[in-house]
């Protein structure tokens, strides 16, 4: 099935028609789901004048004879039980078609959504909170699968009903009929007025929806920290900050969609009280019979149902529009630059990496990288060193083409990166991070997490050479020994050298550690640091570490000051350069002290 394309929407109004179009693929279960709703509608609207014709039958038979003429009451008996039969049956069919068209509908939603996840740059996730996506992933798809499976049956039944109400009432007493619409109009506008104040905080209550599940997910991810910090009564402040701005949009939209209701019901009450006047005018004067009243007052009750649940139409249509803001919003949010088409390959990896005069900016305003240029030799080891914000995992997004550069290029041996696509940069290389990532599963699941095809003898081989198999093995299933979702039943160098066994296992031809040993102690940094020297053999790495001890033995160390690069060499020559590396190599050898 084609994927559901969108254009930005740049309000509620554009972002329902964005809705809409999305339907075109189940447009025709819905079409047929609501003909059998529609058929089923003015099939009930029958029973009435049936009714109606039973009283008029029986009035006219005991006029006429003295007797009730009941094979007549029994014909049209008969019809009423045929009737409802057939309204039965069409409702079946009505909600096995609606809920199977809505129930894929939301399927191919939510699919669309983790497809366009994959699709986002990296400056989206740092700009966005991770639990306001969640939201849309699961409240807002629902809120729209809600709309489609009540909203549609009822707004179709409702508006079939006002239709043939309206009919067969011109069609008992036209007069009757004007009488009673003459309080519509005024029943409208101000049903109007109080549906565009609570939209304004159906939409508010989405967004505040999803700051709380942002801030839910934070607490709980960081519910360690927290504690550790003695930081439960400002989280708990802020998040009934919160918490109280979503009660006060909730109660307000509720409220003024609400008012819809006896605003409603006070003038279909007084258009009652009209036509009660009016009505037995006529049946005195003898123009109209008693069971045309009784039909008329049926269909009224029956016209004025619908406006009395407008309130309800009212809340579904505004919670909708809010939903689909937020869902089609989020699809038509910019991807990535495609692909370049044809695209440039690497068939045997060397390792040279060059930056050509790169210059770069997440703000436009304020640059991090000025005019970068280096040149890494195949096998190298090039370590990045500088203060917190002087542009050293910015150089790491840049190869890794998470974002590209605002001027100049990257080349692997020669190849600029961008005339590659992106897939292919990332699979040359392996990366090791600070913030370590294993997922719910088992130890092999996770090592061969990059390389899937991966026999258990290269796990182990590579678990060996990380020094964690007797780590391993000591456990009770050993490789099959499953990770909790927190991974907290290993300990941070553990999680660390699984890294580093996963990285090794995918055998990647260039390598990328990014303060791998900033979370760990000294013995298990020495431990890891073993490691990294046998990840790193033969391949060209770039390493950013704060513990400049770690990379004495870097072929090169770019030092990065503010965006810049200030120096270049190996230890032993920025040392005796007496500069900014000697400068922060001492600043830490005396915190040491």
């Amino acid at each position: 099935m084609p994927k559901m394309t969108t254009e930005k929407p740049k309000d509620a109004k554009k972002s329902f028609a964005a809705f809409l179009k999305s339907l075109k693929h189940f447009r025709a279960s819905i079409v047929i789901a609501a003909l059998f709703t529609i058929a089923a509608s003015v099939l009930r609207l029958l029973s009435p004048k049936i009714l109606g014709d039973m009283t008029n039958s029986a009035v006219e038979s005991l006029s006429t004879s003295g007797a009730i003429d009941f094979n007549r009451i029994k014909d049209l008996g008969i019809e009423l039980i045929i009737i409802y039969g057939i309204v039965s049956i069409l409702g079946y069919f009505e909600h096995f078609i609606l809920s199977r068209a809505v129930a894929r509908y939301t399927e191919k939603l939510r699919a669309d959504i983790i497809s366009k996840i994959s699709r986002l740059p990296v400056s989206y996730f740092d700009d966005h909170k991770f639990g306001d996506t969640i939201s849309i992933l699961s409240n807002d798809t629902d809120r729209l699968w809600d709309s489609l499976i009540d909203g549609l049956a009822q707004i179709l039944t409702n508006l079939t009903t006002i239709i043939g109400s309206l009919v067969m009432m011109f069609i008992i007493s036209p007069l009757l009929a004007v009488t009673a619409l003459l309080v519509i109009p005024i029943s409208t506008f101000f049903v109007g007025k109080v549906a565009r104040k609570a939209q304004k905080f159906f939409v508010s209550q989405r967004k505040v929806l999803g700051e709380l599940n942002s801030h839910i997910e934070e607490d709980y991810s960081g519910h360690l920290i927290i504690k550790s910090n003695s930081h439960e009564p400002a989280s708990i402040a802020e998040f009934e900050k919160t918490n109280n701005r979503l009660y006060n949009d909730t109660w307000k939209s509720r409220f003024f969609s609400s008012l819809a209701f006896p605003i409603v019901h006070l003038f279909t009450n007084l258009g009652y009280v009209i036509v009660c006047m009016f009505g037995g005018s006529l049946v005195l004067n003898g123009k109209l019979l008693i069971g045309s009243i009784q039909a008329f007052f049926q269909y009224l009750s029956r016209f004025n149902q619908p406006l009395s649940n407008l309130s309800e139409i009212v809340a579904i249509f505004q919670q909708t529009l809010a939903a689909a803001e937020r869902v089609f919003n989020f699809l038509a949010e910019p991807e990535e630059t495609p692909d370049p088409i044809p695209d440039k390959q690497i068939k045997e990896v060397r390792g040279a990496v060059e930056f050509h005069d790169v210059s770069f900016s997440y703000d436009k305003k304020k640059p991090i990288i000025k005019h970068f240029s280096a040149s890494i030799k195949p096998g190298d080891q090039v370590a990045i060193v500088g203060p917190t914000g002087a542009g050293k995992t910015t150089i790491i997004n840049l190869l890794m083409r998470f974002y590209d550069p605002d001027s100049g290029y990257i080349t692997i041996d020669g190849v600029p990166t961008t005339e590659m696509k992106r897939s292919s940069v990332r699979e040359l290389f392996g990366m090791v991070l600070q913030d370590t990532w294993l997922f719910s599963g088992t130890i092999k699941e996770n090592l061969s997490y990059g390389k899937t095809n991966a026999s258990l003898s290269e796990i182990k081989r590579a678990a060996s050479a990380a020094s964690i198999d007797h780590l391993i093995e000591s456990m009770k299933d050993g490789y099959n020994a499953e990770i909790n979702e927190d991974s907290d039943n290993i300990s941070a160098g553990e999680k660390q050298l699984l890294t580093i066994t996963r990285a090794l296992v995918e055998n990647p031809p260039m390598m990328i550690l990014d303060e791998a040993t900033s979370n760990v102690d000294t013995r298990a940094e020495a431990k890891i640091q073993e490691a990294f020297e046998k990840l790193t053999k033969g391949r060209t790495s770039f390493v950013i570490a704060h513990r400049l001890s770690t990379i004495r033995n870097a072929d090169l160390i770019i030092v990065m000051k503010d965006g810049s690069i200030v120096e270049t060499g190996n230890h032993d020559e920025l040392l005796n350069k007496n500069g900014f590396y000697a400068e922060l190599y001492n600043s830490q050898f005396a915190d040491t002290e």
